[in-house]
């Protein structure tokens, strides 16, 4: 019931619909988004230290998400609305992008206004810094840095935490405006992230695939076919929890505590020769995460940190594992 409703996804871009409140000690972006680029596998040396593997090498399973830096166009301050009592947009401060981004930008927003009083609109939300309850930053990313060959970018809005203060929240946006944010600004490695993305599409699929019914027998008295439910119940009372066939796959999902392995700024390094099967060459940054992500190859990922943490885990203490060995590298020595 978790997966309910089981329907496509409204968009390709992941929707984060909750945010985490971490105390980091400094202002910081709370996500951020890459490409899916592949798997590999990576020999690393298990740190758990209550693990009867403590100080041996392990082979794990690894996905690779190409990462190149976002583009912060805007900020914009949310407050609460009398009336409603429900978070509204109180006020937002747009940069004015040169002309080699505003190019790429105008394939998402064509009716981007020319020029932006930015001066104006941040004196304003320094002004109104009472009644704001979170700040986001509106960013853009660069997927013709990337080796996808996409030009058109995705806007999204990425809150501003780590410091319970709003004033220095906003001061963090407000610094970012018109700059790109990698990666390592972000995040760290070592650390827990959880990963929202769209799953594969499978098309219309049976209760069999669907929900893992068993199979009939087929040997003797389903003449109406083995590959059904027995009976779906008095009709026309027929529950919505009855698996019945229908669209499978092309849904948003999330996957918590991932652990980044690790964040590179040069993506030939994990590039092999001749690059990915059906992606290529990375050309940017890349973020190296412990097992598989939902997906296809060179659909987006969104990564955000850790809403439900094991009671153990504390960020401020994170370490970068020991990684030996990449089977895209070919060579040792890589932490």
């Amino acid at each position: 019931m978790a997966y309910y409703p089981r329907k496509r996804a409204r968009d390709i871009v992941p929707r984060i619909r909750n945010w985490p409140t971490v105390d980091l000690g400094k202002p910081t972006l709370l996500g951020f988004v890459g490409y899916k680029v592949g798997m590999v596998h990576a020999t690393i040396v298990d740190d758990r230290k209550t693990s009867p593997f403590f100080g041996k090498e392990l082979v794990k399973a690894a996905t690779v998400i190409e990462t190149p830096p976002l583009y912060v166009i805007g900020v914009r301050a949310y407050g609460v609305d009398p009336i409603k009592a429900e978070f509204r947009s109180i006020g937002e401060a747009w940069f004015n992008v040169p002309d080699e981004v505003k190019k790429y930008l105008r394939r998402r927003i064509p009716t981007l206004p020319k020029k932006f009083d930015v001066d104006k609109a941040i004196g304003e939300l320094n002004s109104m810094v009472d009644l704001i309850k979170y700040v986001r930053v509106i960013a853009m990313t660069q997927p013709y840095k990337a080796g996808i060959g996409k030009k058109t970018p995705e806007v999204l809005e990425i809150p501003v935490g780590g410091v319970p203060a709003i004033d220095e929240a906003l001061k963090y946006a407000l610094g970012l405006l018109g700059k790109e944010v990698k990666p390592t600004d972000v995040f760290k490695p070592g650390q827990l992230v959880d990963v929202v993305g769209v799953t594969k599409g499978k098309g219309t699929q049976g209760v069999i695939k669907r929900f893992g019914v068993k199979e009939l027998p087929r040997w003797h008295k389903h003449r109406k076919g083995s590959r059904r439910t027995g009976t779906i119940g008095p009709k026309p009372a027929v529950m919505f929890t009855q698996p019945r066939m229908g669209q499978l796959g092309f849904q948003r999902r999330t996957e918590y505590n991932k652990r980044i392995l690790k964040i590179g700024d040069n993506g030939a390094e994990v590039t092999p020769k001749g690059g990915f099967k059906h992606y290529g060459i990375i050309k940017s940054g890349y973020i190296l995460i412990e097992g598989s992500v939902p997906g296809v190859v060179k659909r987006l990922i969104a990564l955000r940190y850790p809403i439900r943490p094991p009671l153990s885990y504390d960020i401020r203490q994170v370490q970068a594992p020991n990684i030996t060995w990449v089977s895209t590298m070919g060579i040792s020595g890589v932490s």
